[in-house]
Parts: C-alpha cells; structure tokens; sequence
C-alpha cells in the first residue's frame, strides 16, 4: 500500500517545489521591477541638474564669488558658498555626532527600563519630525534675538545640528542593537568594565553603520535652506570666518540665483546644485572608505 502511494506522494511534494519556485520568480521580478521604478526619479533628477548644470561648471565657477556681479551679468562663481557649506556642515557634525552617539548609547546600553530613556526616546521621536523651518526659528529667537548674536555660520550650523541629532541617534541606536550580546557577555566576563566594553568592543562592532548613518544625517542637513535663510542670511562676498557675520551657503545661492529670471543666474544656480551633490557623493565616498579601513582593522 505505501509502494502505491509513494509515487503519488512525490508528485504531489514536486508540485509543491514548482510552485514555490514560481511564487519565487514572481516575487523577484516585482523586487527588480519596484528596484528599477525607484531608479527612474533618481536617475530623471540626476540627468536633469547634469545637463542645466555643466553649462557653468568651470574653474571659474569655484573660483570666484557673486562679490558685485548682478544676475544679467555673466560670470561669478559659488565659492563663498562652498566654503560656508563645508564649514557649517563641519561644524554641525562636531556639535550632533557627540551628542546623537551618546544619547545612543545610553538608551541601549544604560537605560533599556528607566523612565528617562523613554521620555528621551520620546523626544527624539518629535525631533525627527520637526519642520527645518522650526529649527531656524528656534535658533533666530534664542541665539539671534534673545542672546543678540548677529547672523553667522555658527548660527546655521546650531539650527542643522537640531535636525541632524535625531537622525544620527536613530542609526546609532540601531546599530548598537544589532551588536551580538555574546560579545558584550565575553568582555564581561573578562572582567572588563562597562564603559571600556562599549568603548573598545560594542562601538568598533557597530562603527561601520554609524558611519553610514552620520553620512545620511550629513547629505540631509547639508541640502537644507529655509534655517540657513533665518541664520545665516544671504551674502555674496567671501567669508571665512563661521562665528562672525553673514555667511554664505550652497543652499541659498541656488535660492538666490534661482530667484532670478535672468539666465545667466539661472545656470550659476544649476552649477551650485550639480556641485551640492558632487560633494555629498565626494563625502559618502570618503566615508565609506573609512568605514571599510575601520572594518577591515579590527
């Protein structure tokens, strides 16, 4: 009776695998399908700034500044903008990364069932869903107005770190979950202390996503415009100096000569965005190569 049944038996697990493996090839086809319907905007965007922008992407561009050029006149460049980008971007990182990475590890590795974690973590849940043009405001009525600063890169760089910590503690967070408990058990168990644990076991594990992590919050706050235009106001002379006067940014160049019906401003303000996402790309390039030296180090 079982030799008669066998063969049925069999055709029926056959039937089965054929169609998981149909199941499968339809499942994959929608992933690859939902993959390249993802790429068309991207690759829409990036064909788009390319073409407009590569009409002024010259030496003279990053040479030179909008210093008494007006927007009919040809010429001028973004290179006060790209310094003050660079260096409010700089300075926001200094400022969030510390803070982001150690409310981080404090919610995973000190307070897992305190009340102060949770109300933490609240707040950072509200953070991430903060308008940029809030923190910009939050920034001109405490640093501008109630503490009389005038209009500086700092002042940019303190309203990107508000938008920047919640995203950076977010990743962190994250990623410091995923590092294994055995290896936290181990050093533990060698007697090793908690803060040397995390410091030298638990945060090169997870080094490699915080990274990623802190580049993402990085291509966000560096593309941002409406806190810039409350902080740091808009100049078209050459400042280097982030904690004193107005500054100018990538950002509110391509708004200040997009503003402008003349072409030629309209192409300077292509060329400033086509050079906003070469230096993100640049970043993410340096970032994952450090990331990767970091792992391969351990």
């Amino acid at each position: 009776m079982s030799s008669v049944s066998t063969p049925a038996r069999q055709s029926s697990i056959g039937s089965i695998s054929a169609g998981r493996k149909i199941k499968d090839r339809a499942v994959q086809g929608l992933v690859y399908l939902a993959f390249a319907l993802a790429l068309i905007p991207l690759i829409s965007v990036l064909w788009t700034v390319i073409g407009h922008g590569m009409e002024r992407f010259d030496a003279v561009f990053f040479q030179k500044s909008m210093n008494g050029v007006s927007g009919r006149m040809a010429g001028g460049g973004a290179y006060h903008a790209i310094i003050g980008t660079l260096e409010q971007v700089a300075i926001t990182t200094a400022i969030a990364v510390p803070i982001a990475i150690l409310t981080a590890i404090y919610l995973v590795e000190y307070g897992a069932d305190r009340k102060l974690a949770k109300v933490i973590s609240f707040f950072i849940d509200v953070m991430t869903g903060i308008p940029s043009i809030v923190a910009g405001l939050f920034i001109l009525a405490l640093w501008l107005l109630t503490f009389g600063f005038d209009f500086s890169g700092l002042a940019g760089s303190l309203a990107l770190a508000i938008l920047m910590i919640p995203t950076v503690v977010r990743a962190a967070e994250e990623m410091l979950k995923l590092v294994p408990n055995d290896l936290r058990e181990a050093s533990y168990a060698l007697g090793v202390p908690r803060w040397r644990t995390i410091l030298f076991v638990i945060l090169p594990t997870a080094a490699t996503g915080i990274i990623t992590g802190v580049m993402l919050a990085v291509a966000r706050v560096m593309g941002e415009t409406a806190p810039l235009l409350l902080t740091i106001f808009v100049t078209k002379a050459i400042n280097t100096n982030p904690f004193e006067g107005a500054q100018g940014s990538l950002p509110t160049f391509i708004w200040d000569q997009a503003g402008d019906p003349n072409q030629n401003a309209i192409d300077r303000a292509w060329a400033g965005a086509l050079t906003l996402i070469v230096i993100i790309m640049l970043l993410n390039l340096v970032a994952r190569f450090i990331a990767r030296r970091t792992r391969f180090g351990r």
